[in-house]
């Protein structure tokens, strides 16, 4: 359910916030972070497995940070297209809960849907999968965050 209706965001738009996210923000270009798919309401991004992000176990596995970054990122990104001006308006994390389910030892890749979007806050559900040290494609995290919109 949504108090404010989301705004197509064009094709051109989607372009131009993939480039910013994979390739100019500087944090997340230095994560691999990469947009699977973006659409009215829900948002895919993956961080591949690096062993920079791991933790000193054997085998390694990634540590919760990334995790929580990229629940972080890709719920808040989701609720753009409910912003006046999805590309110049401003999203703040005012909450995130993070759920650990079990290690992750691939790449990362969360699904966020939006729950609501009212007059200014928006909260999220997101979703990570990742293959597990024993080889399979696991659900590894669940999150939800609550972000202030600020419009224009």
């Amino acid at each position: 359910m949504t108090d404010v209706e989301p705004h197509d965001v064009p094709e051109e738009a989607v372009a131009m916030l993939q480039q910013y996210l994979e390739n100019e923000h500087e944090f997340l270009s230095w994560l691999g972070f990469t947009v699977e798919e973006f659409e009215t309401g829900r948002m895919v991004g993956t961080i591949p497995f690096d062993d920079k992000l791991t933790n000193p176990t054997d085998p390694p596995t990634v540590q919760g940070g990334v995790a929580s970054t990229l629940i972080d990122v890709v719920g808040g990104i989701a609720l753009r297209p409910y912003l006046t001006d999805p590309l110049d308006d401003d999203i703040a994390t005012i909450n995130l809960n993070v759920n650990y389910l079990r290690p992750a030892a691939g790449d990362l890749t969360a699904t966020a849907e939006v729950i609501r979007a009212g007059g200014s806050v928006g909260v999220s559900y997101i979703e990570v999968v990742s293959e597990t040290p024993d080889g399979s494609e696991e659900l590894i995290a669940v999150g939800q965050g609550a972000y202030r919109l600020f419009r224009s």
